[in-house]
């Protein structure tokens, strides 16, 4: 008897064949934020070789089932295995043959509300507008090549060198904050802002011991001359870029130029490892505006989203649930 493989093993497998999968939309990454459960794949597959990919996390909210972006993720959505060589408009034909057939398997589902962020090489979603989706554009800031740092240092802003610069007379750089400690400097520093995590602390510890278990993450900090925390940051990465997922500053010694210093110390540590730096960009001014003076360029990429129940847009608008 010959044994079927799950659609789970066989990502597994694709996940562990190929390095141009997004870290994001690794199965590992899946597994820890989405907590082993609630998420799946949808294949595209032509004699048997999965050509494109729909991963999606799922849940059940006033009973309605909803497909959304897990948390600490920026982007999944899809991934399309190009055949070489492909003119423009052989590509463009190409992505519409798997965009369609995964949006067909993905109408089966029956979700009252689908909403998540693809990945920036994502730039073609022509197919989904087709079939009702809607899409706005969000953005995150990269430096696309990180492999001369000093090059890199260059294009920072006079603002951002003149932080380094200062953060570097007084300040030490450490990787030994543990997980537990920096979601709990995380709490505190957000709390003083009257803000909180949006995630638990169960959920953080889970993706940051994997991260380190597979040497795909790690905490870099700042201290003073009396061990205190200045600012941390916790970089994840893949074979392909790195990323600055969360970041925590004491707004007591903001001015220290800390939270520069953190992401100089990262860009040096990774330069020799991945080719991109991607800030995790926010739609906030003052924060898009700090990531810009590192001499980070703006990557666009899509929010699709559909709803298929008028009942459930309605309660989403009178609760404000996000």
């Amino acid at each position: 008897m010959v044994e079927v493989q799950s659609k789970k093993d066989r990502y597994y497998k694709l996940c562990d064949d190929r390095e141009d999968i997004p870290l994001f939309m690794q199965a590992w990454w899946l597994n820890a934020v989405c907590n082993n459960k609630n998420w799946n794949i949808l294949f595209y597959e032509k004699k048997d070789k999965i050509l494109g990919v729909m991963v999606y996390y799922f849940v059940i909210k006033f009973g309605f089932k909803i497909i959304i972006q897990p948390k600490l993720t920026q982007s999944s959505g899809i991934w399309i295995d190009y055949p070489v060589s492909l003119t423009s408009y052989e590509k463009l034909s190409f992505e519409k043959v798997v965009m369609t057939n995964l949006i067909n398997q993905l109408n089966e589902l029956k979700f009252s509300y689908y909403d998540q962020n693809f990945q920036p090489s994502i730039t073609n979603w022509l197919p989904f507008f087709w079939k009702g989706f809607s899409q706005s554009t969000r953005y995150t800031y990269q430096i696309v090549d990180i492999s001369d740092t000093e090059k890199c240092y260059q294009k920072f802003s006079y603002a951002k060198k003149k932080q380094i610069s200062k953060a570097i007379k007084n300040l030490s750089i450490d990787f030994n904050l543990s997980g537990e400690m920096f979601y709990d400097e995380l709490q505190q520093n957000l709390k003083s802002l009257h803000k909180t995590v949006y995630y638990s602390k169960e959920l953080f510890l889970k993706l940051y011991t994997d991260c380190i278990s597979r040497n795909q993450g790690c905490i870099i900090t700042a201290r003073d001359s009396q061990m205190k925390i200045h600012a941390s940051n916790f970089i994840v990465w893949d074979n392909n870029c790195t990323y600055n997922l969360i970041s925590t500053i004491n707004q007591e010694l903001k001015s220290s130029g800390a939270s520069s210093l953190v992401v100089w110390e990262a860009l040096k540590l990774r330069s020799s490892k991945t080719k991109v730096f991607d800030f995790e960009g926010s739609m906030n001014e003052n924060i898009e505006n700090s990531f810009r003076q590192f001499g980070s360029i703006q990557i666009p990429y899509f929010r699709i989203r559909k709803y298929n129940s008028f009942l459930f847009k309605t309660l989403f608008y009178l609760t404000k649930w996000k």
